[in-house]
């Protein structure tokens, strides 16, 4: 009784085991593990690790202090995406060609939906395109402050297809890379100095040569942000045209780029106050009517 029940016991666990190497495939598994797939697995473990390593390595490289003193940060972020693509398209083709996947039939197969996808997103392609084009001539770069077709603001990041911008009342503006190339683009922060023009309309009862005296010898010293120091970037005063209102008079000074709208104001503000400590008329619109008696 007791041999029937162990030999009943061993059946049943032999079947629970036979039971779960049919689940687990474990007699497949089994087979596959030779000599010729072991050397094969580790000869592409040891593939991919070196792949690995020379990806790591490239990255390292590009983000040196030394490139980053050559190189925009804008441009080492492309650079580094467009590696990243190219790396683990590389990785996943690789892996498809050892399980025999004919990694050719993908690639015509990708080459036809890129044909359809190009017609399909012209728009896309026209901005991916000249992506290349804002990149390479290194017209902007980060923390910039540009104008595009009336749009200015702060330079937020430069990607393949846009770049993104926040304006001065801090609202993100998106312009597409296509829109940058065929328009006419402005960037005030390339240089480190910017001209103010202030143009101001004098009375014809004016003296002029005074009036032009006060405006170089007074307003830069009233002004703090106006350079005076620099032989190049010194200001000037010009008497331009004879108008309709007035005469025509140019005051030209410059300044750091970034004190700008505080030049423009001081600037302003001084002018206004030495005309009306000296005198000075400033021109306005007016009309001169002159009454017929009727006969």
């Amino acid at each position: 009784m007791n041999e029937n029940a162990a030999d009943a016991a061993a059946n049943i666990a032999m079947g629970a085991v036979n039971e779960a190497k049919s689940i687990i495939h474990l007699d497949k598994f089994l087979s596959f593990l030779t000599w010729h797939n072991l050397n094969r697995g580790i000869i592409t473990l040891v593939a991919l690790l070196f792949f690995f390593a020379i990806y790591f390595v490239i990255r390292r490289v590009i983000t040196t202090k030394a490139a980053k003193k050559k190189l925009h940060e804008h441009t080492i972020q492309l650079i580094l995406k467009i590696l990243n693509y190219v790396f683990f398209t590389l990785i996943v083709m690789y892996i498809l060609g050892l399980f025999g996947i004919k990694v050719t039939a993908i690639w015509g197969a990708a080459g036809i939906a890129g044909v359809a996808l190009g017609f399909a997103s012209q728009t896309s392609v026209s901005n991916l395109i000249s992506g290349f084009f804002v990149v390479s001539e290194k017209t902007m770069k980060i923390n910039d402050f540009i104008e595009i077709d009336g749009i200015s603001g702060t330079v937020d990041s430069i990607g393949l297809l846009s770049v993104k911008i926040h304006t001065m009342d801090n609202q993100l503006v998106r312009i597409p890379n296509s829109m940058i190339i065929g328009t006419k683009f402005m960037n005030y922060s390339t240089f480190p100095y910017r001209r103010y023009v202030c143009e101001i309309s004098l009375d014809y009862d004016s003296n002029v040569e005074r009036c032009m005296y006060l405006l170089l010898a007074e307003v830069p010293e009233r002004c703090p942000t106006v350079l005076t120091s620099i032989q190049e970037y010194m200001p000037n005063v010009y008497c331009m045209s004879l108008g309709d209102k007035g005469i025509n008079i140019q005051l030209i000074v410059w300044c750091n780029r970034n004190d700008i709208f505080q030049t423009r104001s001081d600037v302003c503000r001084n002018i206004i106050a030495i005309c009306q400590e000296n005198g000075i008329r400033l021109s306005h619109t007016r009309m001169d009517i002159a009454l017929k008696p009727n006969f």
